[in-house]
């Protein structure tokens, strides 16, 4: 195989790669309205400002039960969780079934392009 194919191979696949990869697909607006929906009602974005949940603000990469004076459950401070993306994918889409015990009264955010980007617009809370 020539070169020129093989670049042509590799570009080709990574792009097919990255178009199915839904972090890359997320949408950051679509996410802020997301939360806007279906978080905000508990939970801020801005630093320091709990809710009946914690801030939001930097959640992702953060150790679970961490942020001060908010309220959680026996069961999140002992899991030893720490917010990665595909950590908090999982607790999006079913809370209970991934923390059980824990008391977000949240069902779960079942679409996955949701989910997606909801985690994109988290991230951008820095």
């Amino acid at each position: 195989m020539k070169t020129m194919q093989r670049v042509s191979l590799v570009f080709g696949l990574f792009a097919v790669l990255a178009a199915s990869h839904p972090a890359r697909a997320a949408d950051v607006a679509k996410g802020g309205d997301v939360f806007a929906e279906e978080c905000a009602e508990c939970h801020s974005v801005r630093e320091g400002k709990n809710k009946k949940g914690p801030s939001m603000f930097g959640v992702v990469g953060r150790k679970a039960a961490a942020v001060p004076d908010a309220v959680y459950s026996d069961a999140l401070k002992g899991s030893g969780l720490t917010w990665t993306p595909d950590k908090l994918d999982a607790y999006l889409a079913a809370p209970k079934k991934f923390v059980p015990g824990g008391k977000m009264k949240y069902d779960g955010l079942a679409g996955t392009a949701e989910r997606a980007n909801l985690l994109a617009y988290l991230a951008t809370l820095r």
